[in-house]
């Protein structure tokens, strides 16, 4: 690998953290079937002004050894490429109408654009295989209304099969043809979304100038349990459009993928966060499942949730853990993988224990119990241990902290002096309700 590539690696390794979360994620991901790693999915202005970062993002997949399935689209090169011909877009009713001209216009377009990611991945010493044609197979929707538009009624995978067991990496472009040969134009989302259908991957992955969907409030969302909050955010005024159409496409994959599956919104300079780090870059969608609020143990399944307890802290709770707490709510997921309970300590809501199981570390479940617990609770305080791993996680999310030798307090939504310092003693003075583990017996 050259010095360039070299560097950019190590400047990505570097801005990533924890070397304990990416070599996680490296296992699970290894354990995937190579083509069914991710499909990346890059806009057209991302190839257009981001091609730099985006050939460095995925360069550094390729140096740990994934290969993902990378599909492009050219919308903005193709409309200044009609536009400098003279050649119209649209139909007398102002539909897009792809012309006999046009298509052969969008062929080269992307020809070329496909040519300059390979062009960008290959200087960066990475193996990767141009593949403008030959994988998506379409109807003409209607010849005399839109001209030369289909919708994608096949997926070829030999060209990926072939390209994932030489080590190359598939740059594919957002272009059909009929079973005549017949090259006609697709829509690059609807070609992801069939493309994963196919593909089943682990990871789909769309590429865009924007962070991830925002919220109200112009912050990054971190993770979307759909279960949750699809409705909730197709109706947002707030949400944009285009990131309600992302919204809709990642719910179509997600709902004929396997439910290990998600869909990141991400930058490109971002990726490699998104992809190997518990906080993430972007935005996390899963189809996810419903959160419950408890306010008494009634309901709950007290030996699973206990389960769920010891298996996130890697430690036994006390026996008398569920007999001695005065619960204020308790949010649990219908997996019993994830949970926040909260107690009221000094009048303020404590989160007495936030714990998701190993195997669900990861895949946005916590940060979707956050968003809930977050929306639902005005202000909250709680501890960790100093050498704590989520430590970064929990600083992102709070407003203040103070720091002992033992423990990191933590709040939100507290302002007043005296009403922190009474917080603050509290959680430093609260009980331990979790011992290690005994050592197995050899």
């Amino acid at each position: 690998m050259s010095d360039r590539a070299e560097d950019l690696i190590v400047k990505l390794l570097r801005n990533l953290g924890s070397k304990k979360e990416v070599d996680q994620y490296l296992k699970l991901f290894a354990e995937v079937d190579g083509r069914r790693f991710a499909v990346i999915k890059v806009s057209g202005g991302v190839v257009r002004d981001e091609l730099d970062a985006l050939a460095s993002s995925i360069a550094f997949l390729d140096r740990v050894g994934l290969t993902p399935v990378v599909l492009h689209g050219a919308g903005p090169q193709l409309t200044a490429a009609l536009e400098e011909a003279g050649v119209s877009r649209t139909n007398d009713e102002g539909e897009r109408r792809v012309t006999d001209r046009g298509i052969e216009i969008a062929r080269k377009v992307y020809q070329r654009e496909n040519l300059r990611i390979v062009d960008a991945l290959e200087s960066l010493d990475v193996d990767a295989r141009p593949v403008p044609t030959g994988v998506f197979e379409a109807d003409l929707i209607d010849r005399r209304k839109v001209g030369f538009v289909g919708h994608v009624t096949k997926v070829h995978l030999d060209l990926i099969d072939s390209s994932v067991r030489g080590e190359q990496i598939p740059v594919i472009a957002s272009l059909g043809e009929t079973s005549t040969g017949q090259t006609v134009a697709v829509n690059a989302d609807e070609a992801a979304r069939e493309l994963a259908k196919a593909l089943q991957p682990f990871k789909v992955v769309f590429l865009s100038p924007h962070d991830g969907l925002r919220d109200e409030h112009g912050e990054i969302r971190s993770a979307v349990n759909l279960a949750e909050d699809y409705d909730e955010l197709m109706a947002a005024p707030w949400l944009t459009s285009g990131m309600k159409k992302k919204l809709e496409e990642a719910k179509a994959m997600l709902e004929v993928l396997p439910r290990s599956s998600s869909v990141a919104v991400a930058s490109p300079e971002n990726l490699a966060r998104e992809l190997f780090t518990h906080k993430g870059a972007g935005t996390l969608i899963r189809l996810g499942e419903r959160i419950r609020c408890f306010e008494t143990l009634e309901g709950i399944d007290v030996e699973r949730l206990r389960g769920l307890l010891e298996d996130g802290f890697g430690k036994r709770l006390f026996l008398d853990y569920f007999e001695k707490k005065q619960f204020f709510r308790i949010y649990l997921a219908d997996s019993y993988r994830a949970t926040a309970i909260l107690t009221l300590e000094e009048g303020v809501p404590y989160l007495d224990k936030f714990a998701v199981t190993k195997d669900a570390q990861g895949d946005g479940i916590g940060a979707s119990l956050w968003q809930r617990l977050a929306a639902e609770n005005d202000k909250l305080f709680w501890r960790a241990r100093v050498d704590n791993e989520v430590n970064p996680w929990y600083f992102a999310r709070s407003t203040g902290s103070y720091r002992s030798e033992r423990w990191i307090v933590f709040w939100y939504g507290l302002t007043a002096f005296d009403e922190i310092e009474r917080c603050v003693r509290s959680a430093l003075e609260m009980p331990a309700s979790l011992k290690a583990k005994p050592e197995a017996s050899s």
